[in-house]
């Protein structure tokens, strides 16, 4: 009975949870960015290369040899955009917690701490104050 009281713990605990969500958001997230890739992005890239496959460009060596860079420009392009996509989704989530946060109340100033003159030109002031009291 233990364990199933630890595993409970466990699930239950916010980092498996954040863990959880995160991974079913970035589920949905690639099936946007594949989505952009697919219908967007290769479309135009066709119109410089003349093909509509990217992946498929290669240089044959000989009749069983060829060298398939279509591939890796593919993986290129899918990195890049994923990489910008991520960088832009982020930006438009800082701005809109940005916006939206709370007003957070500014801390007190602290006093500037004062030079070695200024401190001593103090203490003789307070000494001279002090005895003026004293007369």
């Amino acid at each position: 009975m233990k364990f199933f009281e630890e595993f409970k713990k466990f699930i239950s605990r916010g980092n498996v949870m954040d863990m959880a969500v995160g991974v079913v958001m970035g589920t949905a997230y690639t099936k946007i960015v594949n989505s952009l890739v697919a219908n967007i992005i290769t479309p135009v890239i066709s119109l410089v290369t003349g093909r509509v496959n990217v992946a498929s460009l290669a240089v044959k060596i000989n009749d069983t040899l060829s060298i398939t860079y279509g591939a890796f420009l593919q993986s290129i392009i899918d990195f890049l955009l994923i990489a910008a996509s991520v960088f832009i989704m982020i930006k438009v989530m800082n701005r809109l917690k940005d916006t939206f946060a709370m007003p957070h109340e500014p801390e007190p100033e602290k006093e500037p701490k004062l030079s070695d003159e200024a401190a001593l030109l103090t203490e003789i002031r307070d000494m001279l104050k002090d005895k003026e009291r004293q007369e």
